[in-house]
């Protein structure tokens, strides 16, 4: 993948009318999506049910407050302005759609969603010069950091749960969100994207050593072009996925792995051992790649492996086809 140009904007970039307009918008999906949970949970789970329904009121409150100070500020048009407009913004995954989505589950997106709009609240403060503006920015950030504490209290009745449990928790995910997404998404661009071009230089030229090579400069080449665009795509703060340097190089060193994996046999000389052992490795790497999909993604095993193996299969057999023509 080659590092295009954005067409987001930078959050460092938005006025305050625009970071009014923006925290509104939020409130109103955040909203949305806590009734949504409470209607999910109100046959099994109807404490936790209300517990949402307040959280839902409580954001719709937050919402009325900071359309007033719109008001009082900049009048009554408010700019249409999204997460998905902003470049490294937390956007919400459409988790509440999911059918059976578990309470442990629910606890954890909630979790996420108030530690995520603490830190948008936070940042915003930080950058407003308007007294009245950064009062309430500052005010909605400690509300939010006391909805994360109060969804743990009642969510530990069903589970429980202790502090070294949320603890953990919390770990777990800010592992998967800095090293297993990005280092999944390019080990599967690494061993699938490379596979084209490796086994068609190979029964074309049928000559090890030039199949390396082809497969050293793909890998090399989109090891540095993965680990660059995750770099730069989002610098963490807001979205709450951690450095974008650790993100960078989990993405382009697995990148390389995965590309390096079936380019490696090349050493051997023989072209038809070396080829063998080449599509082995290509099988192990793509079972991998469902297997971390699975555990760590939550992907049914059934539907990543139909994605990567199917899928991987078919890029390896275009290759292969090409290069024989």
């Amino acid at each position: 993948m080659i590092p295009g140009f954005s067409h987001k904007k930078k959050f460092s970039d938005l006025s305050q009318k625009e970071v009014l307009a923006l925290a509104i918008s939020s409130e109103e999906d955040d909203c949305s999506i806590y009734r949504n949970y409470a209607d999910h949970l109100k046959k099994d789970f109807p404490d936790s049910s209300a517990m949402f329904e307040d959280m839902a009121r409580v954001e719709d409150s937050h919402r009325q407050l900071l359309i007033r100070m719109f008001k009082k500020k900049f009048g009554e048009v408010i700019p249409l302005i999204r997460r998905e407009h902003i470049s490294g913004f937390y956007n919400r995954r459409p988790v509440w759609l999911i059918k059976n989505l578990s309470l442990d589950r629910i606890r954890l997106e909630s979790e996420m969603m108030e530690r995520d709009a603490h830190n948008f609240y936070m940042k915003a403060a930080k950058m407003t010069s308007d007294a009245d503006i950064r009062q309430l920015l500052g005010d909605l950030a400690a509300a939010e950091a006391g909805h994360e504490t109060a969804t743990n209290k009642l969510m530990d009745r069903h589970l429980s749960g202790d502090a070294k449990e949320i603890e953990a928790r919390t770990a777990k995910r800010q592992f998967i969100l800095t090293y297993v997404q990005p280092g999944l998404a390019g080990l599967m661009d690494g061993s699938v994207s490379t596979l084209a071009p490796i086994f068609a230089t190979a029964f074309a030229t049928q000559n090890t050593m030039t199949t390396f090579l082809v497969g050293l400069a793909a890998s090399i080449g989109a090891g540095i072009s993965m680990g660059l665009t995750e770099a730069v795509s989002d610098d963490g703060v807001i979205s709450g996925r951690g450095s974008p340097v650790k993100r960078g190089l989990a993405c382009g060193i697995m990148t390389m792995i995965g590309g390096l994996g079936h380019a490696l046999p090349y050493l051997i000389p023989n072209f038809w051992t070396a080829t063998m052992i080449a599509i082995a490795i290509v099988f192990v790497e793509l079972w991998a790649i469902v297997w971390i999909q699975n555990k760590y993604m939550e992907t049914p095993f059934f539907r990543a492996t139909l994605q990567v193996v199917i899928g991987g299969m078919a890029v390896l057999a275009a290759g292969i086809l090409i290069g024989a023509g």
